[in-house]
């Protein structure tokens, strides 16, 4: 019985770190990375699993399944995680792809943004070159959803930071950030 107590407040004390941005900016490289340095697991997109596994388009409600589908990756991993938990995405990237794509997200959605917390969330700049991917939809659009979620992390009041430059970079960037919180 004291090891769950021990184990809660381990998890209460954990750090989470949300790493979001435009496509194709290097979010799931920098996570991996930052999750093997810090000797910790992280948390896939849950949204590519999910989308490759479709035989049809997407459409809205598939944002929400997906929404879904993240916190309860991220509930099942922070199991594993050592004081850290890295996450490639939150619900911010599912709220902004809703709103640009369908005009409106679900209140689901918002409600669990409202809800969720991370420590530090880390968006990757659109420096670096563009990779073609089947799930990609706006490689012209980098600059604005950058801005976008940039915007969103400083009406929040959010703690973030930019991760720009190459891999080597980004790493020094987040974990100087990190480095802080600890």
């Amino acid at each position: 019985m004291e090891e769950n107590h021990d184990e809660s407040i381990l998890q209460l004390n954990m750090i989470k770190v949300a790493v979001i941005g435009p496509e194709s900016t290097g979010k799931t490289t920098l996570t991996k990375e930052l999750a093997k340095q810090y000797n910790t697991v992280w948390v896939p997109e849950y949204a590519r699993d999910y989308l490759n596994q479709l035989d049809r388009p997407y459409v809205q409600s598939d944002l929400l399944e997906i929404a879904k589908g993240q916190i309860e990756s991220q509930k099942k991993m922070r199991k594993q995680a050592r004081e850290l938990l890295f996450c490639d995405t939150d619900l911010h990237v599912i709220k902004v792809w809703s709103e640009h794509k369908y005009g409106v997200c679900d209140p689901w959605v918002l409600n669990q943004l409202q809800l969720q917390y991370y420590d530090l969330y880390i968006i990757t700049d659109f420096d670096i070159p563009y990779e073609e991917d089947p799930l990609r939809e706006h490689p012209e659009m980098r600059s604005y959803f950058f801005d976008i979620y940039r915007n969103l992390m400083k009406d929040n009041d959010k703690a973030f930071i930019i991760a720009q430059g190459d891999l080597k970079a980004r790493i020094e960037q987040a974990k100087k950030a990190i480095g802080a919180l600890l």
